[in-house]
């Protein structure tokens, strides 16, 4: 644990045991990854959760440090207690390299579904790919450690590994866009049988060790569902908000409400949904057909309150074009003109979202 984070939680007490936070073995881990210090919790061995009292005392001892303007707080599951007995668990240690690591772009967004089959990764792509575009530097980690995806979609299939030297993990670069994915590490078809502390350290030395060079944006494509690789990403760097990625029926809908929920409950802002598949467009004719609904995202958007960042249509180009490898982002027709608007407008929402508040918030 750094030990300025240490120092500081001593200053903060369980009200159920009288003891600061570190003697009473709460702290299961906390780092520093630029100006934002991430706490993980444990809940108290008896009793209710107390995460409402314990976070603003933990956000004014943090933030007074030097160099930190924002804290991030996730308390783990509820634990019972055992035979009445407050037996403090030994808090879990970051890696010594992971403590103070830089943050590995200026702005790095988490594209998320809740489910699979949406379009999710295909979105991620084209998002990074248009902002690539745009002249920015960019980099997409492929996070899906059971389901890669980004070497299709950037036909990259034949790549044979991924290479380490004295500066990191070497991504694989394609269209603009600097990739690492599980996807280049296994063979083609081969499954990743791996349980959740294997995923999460696959993650974690993915970010921490790729020589990413500085991008001025890191796509993460999330895997669906809300496991182990979001709590891992939760834990380990500062999001500065996440994509969420539907089409317009409720079904998708449904499980878009659950990985808002996710996000929520780690304190990773929504900067935004995209509609993808809002409307099929017939490479014949030209005319639309709403075959999953219309408008169902942006209403749904609407009704949180958070902004809508543009629908993606559905072509027949789009599929050939991302299992080929070349993404419509590239292009000036519709799809591509779609995905350059929602990504930036999810590049302006992360701007807003990371900037400095007067106080202290707890995003």
């Amino acid at each position: 644990m750094d030990d300025r984070l240490r120092t500081a939680l001593e200053t903060v007490t369980e009200r159920q045991s009288g003891r600061n936070l570190v003697d009473a073995g709460r702290i299961e881990a906390a780092s520093v990854m630029g100006e934002t210090a991430t706490i993980i919790l444990s809940p108290p061995v008896a009793g209710q959760p107390d995460l409402d009292r314990l976070q603003p005392e933990i956000e004014a001892a943090v933030t007074g440090l030097d160099g930190i303007t924002r804290a991030r707080i996730v308390m783990t599951a509820h634990r019972e207690a055992s035979g009445g007995q407050d037996k403090p668990r030994k808090p879990a240690q970051p890696r010594r390299d992971e403590a103070n690591a830089p943050k590995p772009a200026k702005r790095i967004i988490a594209v998320a579904s809740g489910k699979g089959g949406v379009g999710k990764s295909t979105v991620a792509a084209n998002l990074a790919v248009a902002l690539a575009r745009d002249g920015l530097k960019v980099g997409l980690l492929d996070a899906d450690v059971y389901g890669p995806s980004a070497p299709r979609l950037f036909g990259l299939t034949d790549v044979p590994g991924l290479q380490k030297t004295d500066a990191g993990v070497q991504p694989v670069e394609a269209h603009g866009v600097k990739i690492i994915s599980m996807g280049f590490v296994v063979k083609p078809g081969a499954a990743v049988v791996w349980r959740g502390p294997m995923v999460q350290g696959a993650i974690r030395q993915f970010l921490a060790d790729t020589d990413w060079g500085e991008p001025d944006v890191l796509i993460l494509d999330m895997p669906p569902g809300t496991g182990d690789a979001q709590l891992a990403i939760a834990q380990d760097i500062p999001v500065d908000g996440a994509v969420i990625v539907s089409t317009p029926q409720d079904l998708a809908l449904d499980d878009a409400r659950k990985a808002m929920h996710l996000f929520e409950q780690t304190h990773v802002p929504i900067l935004g949904m995209v509609e993808n598949m809002s409307v099929f467009i017939c490479p014949h004719c030209g005319e639309g057909s709403h075959i999953f609904g219309t408008g169902g995202v942006k209403a749904e958007a609407e009704a949180i309150g958070v902004d809508y960042l543009g629908d993606i249509p559905l072509h027949p180009d789009l599929r050939t074009r991302s299992d080929a490898g070349e993404p419509m982002a590239l292009d000036d027709g519709p799809v591509g003109k779609a995905f350059r608007k929602a990504a930036r407008a999810a590049l302006e929402a992360a701007e807003t979202a990371s900037k400095p508040a007067p106080s202290v918030v707890f995003d």
